[in-house]
């Protein structure tokens, strides 16, 4: 965890926990740290750059809070630098809830997982919407052959982030991870297959 995202995560509330159950005294270092935003290091470009979807949350002028599931090519999701990740917004139920929640209230939370893995890193930060983008930024933003219809793109200034504990992640893989994993034993399959053809038209 950096001292950034301890400093906006530990509110006083959260603070007075930690020293109930015994923890603040740890947390209380990691705090101390520097103050100025966190920049994005080649771990997590390279992670953040990778996944095909992630969890998004923002919160509605209500004060509730709203988590929406984006996804996407890989490298649908991309760091435009070390502060700033962005990403094509596709046409999808029309309710505009994130969106909208924008509009009264910028601070977004990211949740990206790597579930064969075991790995997740959260990332907060505040987020503005692009209707009108242009088209340098909608053609590096759009994925090449993806069937979509891009809106508008979303712009999020990475404020902090942390690498959390691999505990309770159930390894989960997609059908292609599931293939690629399992690609020697297709290949050996199909080579004796081949093998078995042969000795069968050797008898004949």
């Amino acid at each position: 965890m950096t001292s950034r995202y301890a400093q906006l995560a530990f509110t006083p509330s959260v603070r007075a926990r930690q020293q109930r159950h015994g923890s603040r005294t740890a947390y209380a270092r990691i705090e101390a740290g520097p103050a100025q935003a966190d920049r994005l290091s080649g771990d997590e470009i390279e992670f953040i750059t990778t996944r095909d979807s992630f969890y998004l949350a923002s919160t509605g002028e209500s004060g509730w809070p709203y988590v929406q599931h984006r996804g996407g090519p890989p490298g649908f999701l991309r760091a435009m630098d070390d502060t700033t990740l962005a990403f094509a917004d596709f046409r999808g139920n029309r309710q505009y809830i994130t969106t909208g929640n924008l509009q009264g209230n910028n601070r977004v939370a990211l949740l990206l997982m790597d579930y064969p893995q075991r790995i997740r890193l959260k990332i907060l930060g505040t987020a503005v919407t692009d209707d009108d983008p242009g088209p340098e930024l909608l053609r590096a933003l759009t994925p090449a052959d993806y069937r979509a219809v891009v809106e508008r793109v979303v712009l999020i200034t990475v404020e902090a982030y942390d690498w959390n504990c691999p505990q309770h992640i159930t390894p989960r893989y997609t059908a292609q991870e599931i293939e690629d994993a399992h690609a020697h034993l297709y290949r050996r399959l199909a080579e004796l297959e081949a093998e078995n053809a042969a000795l069968r038209a050797t008898v004949q």
